[in-house]
């Protein structure tokens, strides 16, 4: 596997610059006679879709829901960053670049970072054009407010739905070219696999979720926008259909898959509260603004919070790290609520939760300004925990929400095969070992509405259009291995079901390699998924005796899919000798606080699949940092 990450030479600044004018061109004319497959219709699928058909390319879009309008991104609460800087309070496309470098513990492409921060003001303009109701200031200007890791103002936001607001912004440029007939939308199908034609992906194998139809589509380019992989663990933030089987199937057809291990542990969740949970609710990092956390400074305090005073709370974020206090990022703010816990001050019955609390905030702005900011937020956390968050501190824990890496891709968003591109979160490309908040939105739309459109084309112009089509043998083929997949799934007709199977593999995921991670653990997990994962072979017992309208079927083969790449995912992190970011190794920390090893892995890892029942090949892609100079990342 070669990896060339096609970066241009030249000041960083100019490198964009410089790669658009060396992009080959598709006349005008010319771009009605390709064809681009994009999977995914959240904000970067969707965004891509419109962009593409709106410069005159066919454009096939596939989704697994019902409806664009219901992909994960409408999930997102709190904002996205720009670097507009309309706080006037020293931000630039250089701090925000800077800061996600550091953000992401030194362990991202400092190119593809510093583009994303150049993006960011574009994608505020296109958001307001398309009427999304950003919050705005008393005068009418569009207001800000601070995330974690950041010490200006630069997130813009719709109350706490704006990733809603910035998909139905997508999805009304979406519908547009559904309407114009240069989108032929495909709901409720999954795609299966790539078909690969003289090594260049020129389709894709999906099937009908309602009539159980497997079927081929041709094209010119695919493009992927599926997501990440958090499910992995069972219990996460992310919407229950969120899945691995696009990404790695098409590792297995040979795309690089790049930094696996590297998970996001989101510090304000809504605590776990039984064996009977098949999701976790992720509460917006926004909502540490203006709640302070804290716990008991006495462990085993079992006190209500409001007759706890303020000598015996410890406010560890602010004690700990006095410049960013309750905005320290992530990781950082997961691992110090874990260690408090493991202290045994935790709260609430199982003793892992710390609390959020509003009080001052109220006191200082009123109820009413809190609510005007956060009330469906409010609301949220109200129906969920019958609790009032105005009068008592909401109850948070760390949980698995975004992942980092994703398949290995160039600057131009082209992974290891010609011709698939790949965006968002399902790219490994712009937030190293740890994502600061409100960057997703800002990444996905950068690669939907700027990046690939230029990209795309620079591949295409070297293509003829039309070339390959769906009556090619490898397109037959590749049906028939995911039909023979099917047959075999459905004929095991075991004792257990999928759901158990996936459980199984949550809790080794979690407790071998979540939160924290070890040599012994991660050879531990390593030894026991293979085992899972033959028994799931053996034992799975999928309901249903046809294809059409099964959904114990379709979770089948992504758990199926979770069960290899889990492995893959431990291996990552047992290879990774060094903490960085979400990864976080219990061997090599500074009183809890990560250690790199920048002299070892100063690198992505990037994994090539070699067969079923092979070891796969670890490759490097160094990672070289001229502009913003390696040091060890310090918040306090």
């Amino acid at each position: 596997m070669k990896l060339d990450a096609k970066i241009p030479s030249g000041p960083i600044q100019d490198k964009w610059d410089t790669r658009r004018f060396d992009l080959k061109l598709v006349n005008p004319a010319n771009k009605r006679k390709y064809k681009v497959l994009v999977v995914g219709s959240g904000l970067a699928g969707a965004s891509a879709a419109a962009s593409l058909a709106e410069l005159g390319y066919q454009v096939e879009c596939f989704c697994f829901q019902d409806s664009p309008r219901r992909a994960h991104s409408i999930a997102a609460q709190g904002g996205i960053n720009a670097a507009k800087n309309y706080r006037n309070d020293g931000d630039s496309v250089w701090r925000l670049f800077y800061d996600t470098v550091k953000g992401g513990d030194f362990r991202a492409r400092e190119a593809n970072v510093y583009r994303l921060a150049q993006l960011s003001v574009n994608i505020i303009d296109q958001a307001v054009a398309q009427g999304v109701p950003f919050a705005r200031e008393y005068g009418g200007l569009l207001d800000n407010r601070s995330f974690g890791g950041a010490q200006v103002s630069r997130t813009f936001y719709a109350r706490g739905q704006t990733g809603q607001q910035l998909l139905l912004g997508a999805y009304a440029s979406l519908s547009r070219q559904i309407g114009l007939g240069a989108v032929k939308m495909f709901p409720r199908t999954e795609m299966l696999d790539v078909v690969l034609v003289d090594g260049h992906a020129k389709g894709i194998v999906v099937r009908d979720l309602v009539t159980g139809e497997v079927r081929s589509h041709a094209g010119d380019a695919v493009v992927l926008a599926t997501g990440g992989y958090g499910n992995v663990f069972y219990l996460s933030t992310n919407a229950k259909g969120c899945n691995v089987t696009a990404t790695w199937r098409a590792h297995k057809r040979g795309a690089g898959f790049a930094n696996p291990c590297y998970t996001q542990i989101h510090p304000t969740c809504i605590p776990v509260s039984g064996d009977h949970q098949s999701k976790l609710t992720l509460m917006s990092e926004s909502l540490r603004n203006d709640g302070r956390v804290w716990v008991p400074k006495a462990a085993g305090d079992k006190r209500q919070p409001s007759e706890i005073p303020d000598d015996e709370r410890d406010y560890y974020l602010e004690r700990k790290y006095p410049s960013f206090g309750n905005l320290a990022p992530r990781d950082i703010a997961s691992r110090a609520a874990m260690q408090v816990c493991d202290e045994g001050r935790g709260i609430g019955e199982t003793g892992l939760g710390v609390f959020l609390d509003f009080r001052d905030s109220i006191k200082r702005l009123g109820k009413d300004a809190i609510a005007a900011r956060y009330g469906n937020l409010f609301h949220m956390y109200a129906k969920i925990t019958a609790e009032d968050p105005y009068s008592r501190p909401m109850r948070i824990f760390p949980a698995v929400h975004y992942t980092m890496g994703g398949l290995w891709v160039d600057y131009d968003l082209q992974s290891t095969i010609p011709g698939l591109f790949v965006l968002g979160e399902a790219n490994f490309s712009d937030h190293g070992a740890n994502r600061l908040g409100a960057s997703a939105l800002m990444q996905g739309l950068a690669d939907g509405y700027f990046v690939i459109p230029y990209t795309v084309g620079g591949y295409l112009a070297g293509q003829k259009a039309g070339s390959v089509g769906s009556d090619r043998p490898e397109f037959a083929s590749t049906v028939a291995g995911v039909q023979e997949m099917t047959r075999k799934l459905l004929s095991i007709q075991g004792k257990r079901t999928v759901d158990d199977f996936h459980k199984a593999l949550g809790k080794i995921m979690w407790g071998k390699c979540g939160m924290a991670r070890n040599e012994a653990g991660l050879q531990q997990a390593l030894q026991e998924i293979p085992v899972l994962r033959e028994e799931f072979w053996r034992d799975v017992r999928v309901l249903g005796s046809n294809e059409s309208l099964n959904q114990s079927l379709e979770k089948a083969g992504r758990v199926a899919d979770f069960l290899e790449f889990g492995e893959l995912m431990c291996r990552d992190a047992l290879e990774r000798r060094e903490s960085c970011g979400g990864h976080f190794r219990e061997e090599w920390q500074d009183e809890g606080e990560a250690r790199r090893d920048d002299e070892n892995f100063c690198h992505a890892a990037v994994w090539e699949y070699q067969g079923e029942g092979k070891a796969p090949v670890r490759h490097e892609e160094p990672l070289a940092f001229e502009n913003v100079h390696l040091a060890v990342r310090s918040y306090k």
